[in-house]
């Protein structure tokens, strides 16, 4: 199989007078990014300095890997914080992020060679469907790529994972992502249409919780899986394949940018979903009341509690997971926001952490 949403980078001379952070449409977040080490960066967030694209290493060249690329035996990484390791000998790979409040990995613009886009990927798999091995997951794939040019909706959805980059095997989930409010509606109608795509239910419910368990530790198996119910994902009728679909705020969306976190510590809480409306689009943005502290590493965190008005996940596990009125068990960084239209405290979930696992679980 071959890489289908490949394109050479738009040149790009970051200026001393630039904003903190910007939009540049030829990279979204999700699409993924081979420097001139062979190592592909899958991107993160839409709102980048200017010497780097954020995101975390997600293919690399290991001959303990199991897939084959330019030649090459590569190994996937699933794991955001192991990506720290993985560039312990690349320090220009380390950068500290002001929008999120801590250091994360990127890849610095001027080592990019590829961009794979998921936008193009789905264009160039339903124009060039040879680029496909034949398995029963690719043909469900290109189904339901077929559906959505039907649809007209090419624009708003697009493909990631390993068929972005064409590591795809007849085992491989098949990974979408669609932008904005017509993008977000349109996958919803994609995920009822029966002939393409079957909920889970019955027996394959309990595979889903192993799916998912795995990282969202802590959570009942009926609150886990009604938390789960609310997402874009499901299984192709063909091969029976895992396919899910994250949703990501449309081009030019501006909610987080020019956006300061400041990092207080870390807080374990009950809360109240107030507002769901933000949280349906990767980055999430939740609406919080604290109603009950139950760890934090901070003192007189009760102060603190009171003032906490939002949940901010970089963690797509939590996109669309909550509705207002729930009852939600976080944890998470403490941080203190400051941004045009938003201030105050919030927690935020984030994946760079090497040391804590930060969670989101409906509790009641």
């Amino acid at each position: 199989m071959s890489a289908p949403g490949t394109s050479t980078p738009p040149s790009f001379r970051p200026s001393t007078t630039s904003p903190l952070g910007r939009t540049l449409p030829s990279v979204r977040d999700r699409d993924y990014l081979l420097d001139r080490s062979g190592v592909i960066f899958k991107v993160i967030g839409d709102v980048h300095p200017g010497s780097h694209w954020l995101g975390y290493v997600k293919y690399y060249p290991n001959e303990r890997g199991d897939r084959t690329l330019f030649g090459k035996i590569y190994r996937q990484n699933t794991v955001v914080s192991k990506a720290f390791g993985i560039l312990a000998d690349r320090p220009e790979c380390y950068i500290y992020s002001p929008a999120i409040g801590c250091v994360i990995t990127g890849v610095p613009r001027e080592d990019v060679v590829i961009h794979y886009s998921c936008r193009q990927a789905l264009a160039t798999l339903h124009e060039t469907p040879g680029l496909l091995d034949g398995s029963a997951v690719s043909k469900d794939l290109l189904a339901i790529i077929d559906w959505i040019v039907d649809q007209k909706a090419d624009d708003v959805i697009g493909v990631t994972g390993s068929f972005l980059v064409g590591v795809a095997g007849a085992r491989s989930d098949i990974d979408l992502v669609c932008y904005g409010p017509r993008g977000y509606e349109t996958a919803q109608n994609l995920f009822t249409e029966r002939s393409l795509i079957r909920p889970y239910e019955g027996e394959t419910l309990t595979r889903l919780y192993l799916r998912r368990a795995k990282y969202m530790a802590g959570s009942s198996f009926d609150m886990l899986l009604r938390q789960e119910a609310r997402k874009l994902q499901g299984l192709t009728t063909g091969a029976g394949a895992h396919i899910n679909c994250e949703p990501l705020r449309a081009d030019g969306d501006r909610t987080f940018h020019d956006v300061i976190a400041q990092e207080v510590g870390q807080i374990s809480v009950l809360a109240r979903i107030t507002d769901h409306h933000e949280g349906l689009a990767t980055p999430a943005l939740y609406g919080i009341d604290v109603e009950t502290v139950i760890a934090s590493t901070i003192d007189e965190a009760e102060v603190f509690a009171r003032r906490i008005t939002h949940l901010r996940s970089y963690l797509g596990a939590y996109t669309g997971a909550f509705r207002q009125g729930d009852t939600v068990h976080l944890s998470g960084r403490l941080v203190h926001i400051q941004g045009p239209g938003a201030g105050g405290f919030g927690i935020e979930l984030t994946p760079w952490s090497a040391t804590e696992s930060y969670l989101a679980n409906l509790a009641r």
